[in-house]
């Protein structure tokens, strides 16, 4: 909870950050232009998903491993070739990125028109790889509040420089800024890990090829998840282009960056300390149980009330990110918020694929998952729209939590504890009340009825809270200083 609260507190800035952004480019991009910027955004993420070989999850636990055993030089080498790792996988990405620019215009825009957009891309493919590899260190070193102040700082330095050029330049500045705040991200990563102090040991280049490539190997068959993810939502953002253009995309984009993005910030903020909590204890099956509910009673306690709000007043939320032109995204995001409440659940139990290096269960497994999503995904749009994404995504998640739960089971007997069971029944049910009063009731009587839900929601979240915590307690210790 401790971690949480303090890159929860990140996470609000860097919500606040992404709010102000996201309301500058509705305006001077429109949905049009959101859509331009998701394609090529998409694009450049899943060629960094298939080029930095998943070293953000692997290098983590290894540095981790090494830290927690208090052995420095073992520490000294694993930074040494992960940094060199880092460098060679960067430089790989932007090279292919350069080399396939043609192509990617092509596959993405359907002519070549922006070739060279993607040419110059392609350094943001190095800056945004060393950047995370400075991130590896922060989080592995458990430099929490390092990490922290990067991460704001970066985003705050991106949001002040990208506007003036989004302002002057509109459509045409979307290169120009996707590239300067890549630069900024790396320059204050780079300036925090510095001040992190180490040993300097010799690693040879035999030593780096042979740990460099356990690391890889487990790092690429785990991030599998993430390019699947990335190479779905590409998939779905041609076939939107395709059907009903780049407005929908642009809409797309919003509805994703609100469900995902802004409500999927607290994932960033729990995963940053519970990832490298769980490899620590994962060879204990009961401990690392224990404290996968932990985590998911947290999360869901947190969260629920969150997406509640964003059940109750979404029109407004929209209008206040973006603009009223995407008012008509509100209907994916009624049936996504209530995916969220299947995602958080499989979220956190998810991570004990990773955490015990099942990497070919894993594999199998996000494999299986992202099929059936695409398909769903696809589906949904054709005969619904938008509203038909959203259930998708619902769906989707609702099949992934029992499918989760049953492997975790079966293998390494995990349960949901009662106390899990009991507030997912009552937060859902609570979330379940405000869609059906937004759907069924006309206003101001369903904002009545769901400002009601919203305060029985944060009264129990509080309530369940101050039981694990002492909540009231620390609320009365930082009055008092």
């Amino acid at each position: 909870m401790k971690a949480t609260s303090i890159f929860g507190g990140v996470q609000v800035i860097n919500i606040l950050i992404s709010i102000g952004r996201s309301k500058i480019l509705a305006i001077l991009l429109g949905p049009a232009g959101i859509g331009i910027l998701g394609l090529i955004m998409s694009t450049t993420k899943l060629i960094s998903s298939l080029t930095n070989f998943g070293l953000g999850i692997s290098a983590v636990k290894e540095i981790a491993i090494a830290f927690e055993l208090g052995d420095e030089k073992k520490l000294a080498k694993t930074l040494v070739i992960v940094n060199r790792w880092i460098w060679f996988t960067g430089l790989f990405g932007a090279i292919l990125t350069l080399i396939l620019s043609p192509w990617l215009s092509e596959l993405t825009f359907g002519n070549k028109d922006y070739t060279i957009a993607f040419v110059w891309l392609s350094i943001t493919l190095l800056l945004n790889q060393l950047t995370s590899g400075s991130f590896v260190f922060l989080q592995g070193l458990r430099k929490l509040k390092y990490l922290a102040k990067a991460n704001v700082i970066g985003a705050a330095l991106g949001l002040l420089v990208s506007v003036p050029i989004y302002y002057y330049l509109g459509v045409k500045g979307i290169v120009p800024a996707m590239i300067c705040t890549s630069v900024l991200g790396f320059a204050v990563a780079y300036y925090f890990t510095k001040k992190i102090k180490t040993q300097p040991v010799p690693v040879s280049a035999r030593e780096t090829k042979k740990k460099g490539k356990n690391m890889l190997i487990m790092g690429f068959t785990l991030s599998i998840s993430g390019i699947m993810v990335l190479g779905v939502s590409y998939v779905i953002r041609i076939f939107i282009n395709n059907n009903g253009g780049v407005e929908d995309v642009g809409l797309f984009n919003a509805g994703i960056a609100i469900i995902s993005t802004y409500v999927g910030l607290l994932f960033t903020a729990m995963e940053t300390d519970y990832f490298p909590r769980l490899s620590a204890v994962v060879h204990d099956n009961e401990k690392a149980i224990t404290l996968i509910n932990q985590q998911a009673e947290i999360a869901m306690l947190i969260l629920a009330p969150v997406l509640i709000v964003f059940l109750v007043f979404v029109e407004l939320i929209i209008t206040i990110l973006y603009s009223s032109e995407f008012i008509p995204v509100k209907e994916m995001i009624y049936w996504a918020a209530l995916g969220m409440f299947f995602k958080v659940a499989a979220w956190v139990v998810a991570f004990f694929f990773i955490a015990k290096g099942a990497s070919k269960l894993f594999f199998w497994n996000e494999l299986i998952t992202n099929s059936y999503t695409l398909i769903l995904n696809l589906v949904g749009y054709y005969y619904y729209g938008l509203a038909g994404l959203g259930i998708s995504y619902m769906v989707s998640y609702f099949i992934y939590l029992i499918q989760i739960y049953v492997m975790t089971g079966k293998i390494y007997g995990f349960k949901f504890s009662s106390a899990i069971k009991r507030i997912f029944a009552i937060q859902f049910s609570l979330a379940i009340g405000c869609l059906l009063a937004a759907k069924l009731s006309t206003s101001p009587f369903n904002y009545g009825i769901g400002i009601l839900f919203i305060l029985i929601s944060m009264y129990y979240s509080f309530k369940e809270l101050d039981k694990r915590l002492n909540l009231k307690d620390i609320i009365g210790k930082y009055l008092k200083k």
